[in-house]
């Protein structure tokens, strides 16, 4: 591993109005490394996926991608400089194709890409989500939710991104189809040397997959631990809920 990270968060802080939604949260993803961001409904972990690709303001901190400010990036920049974002709820296009919601993804590649490229990148999708071939031409809005997943994170794939952010992946989602998806993004971590950055209140899959994890509540960072150190607490429910105030025992 790199002793440079390939993500860093420094002290970043985000208010909407009166609201501070993050307080000087800090945090690294080295590359190849897969990341967990833990914490309950209204912790900020929307907020810092949000922050990281652009869609919301910091009021102060810094934001590096491979040692470059990325601050300043407009928002649709953002992924041609290797950063996706799988939203939470998936924000799929509803009315459009499968295939059309994937050729979306591919909009950093500029009007200049070759249409081989593009194909490229498509036929690597569907190699990793077999399932989206078979349901190429079928609206967006007619696939199942774990589908729609498949679909958001192709949608994703395709700008090749160096760093994939997932917010709130499981969402909705059956137990076997979350472990499922899991596997997935395992995989493409291992086959891609991906970074992955999932903010998740499934903590046990979450973990399962992650080398290092951060619990925030109330828009801090209150634990950073390696994945497999918190899969085995016993009180890492209380922990998450914020109901344990030793919080570093």
């Amino acid at each position: 591993m790199n002793t440079a990270p390939f993500l860093s968060v420094s002290g970043l802080s985000v208010s909407y109005g009166q609201i501070r939604a993050l307080r000087d949260i800090s945090l690294n993803v080295f590359s190849g490394e897969i990341v967990a961001v833990l914490g309950a409904n209204g912790a900020g972990k929307s907020t810092l996926m949000k922050a990281i690709t652009g869609l919301v303001t910091p009021t102060k901190g810094e934001i590096e991608l491979d040692g470059r400010s990325i601050r300043r990036v407009p928002t649709y920049q953002r992924p041609g400089i290797g950063v996706a974002l799988v939203p939470e709820g998936r924000k799929l296009f509803a009315p459009l194709t499968v295939e059309q919601n994937l050729r979306l993804g591919a909009f950093s590649l500029g009007r200049s890409a070759s249409r081989r490229l593009v194909g490229e990148r498509l036929a690597e999708v569907l190699e990793t989500f077999p399932v989206l071939a078979d349901r190429l031409h079928a609206l967006a809005g007619e696939l199942s939710g774990g589908q729609q997943q498949m679909l958001a994170i192709g949608r994703a794939l395709m700008s090749k991104p160096q760093l994939l952010l997932l917010d709130e992946p499981s969402l909705g989602l059956a137990p076997r189809i979350v472990e499922d998806l899991f596997v997935t993004l395992l995989a493409l971590n291992e086959r891609r040397s991906l970074s992955v950055l999932i903010s998740e209140q499934n903590i046990r899959e979450a973990l399962a997959v992650a080398d290092r994890a951060y619990v925030v509540q109330l828009g801090k960072v209150v634990i950073e631990e390696d994945a497999d150190v918190l899969f085995d607490r016993s009180d890492i429910e209380d922990v998450y809920m914020g109901r344990r105030k030793d919080l570093a025992d």
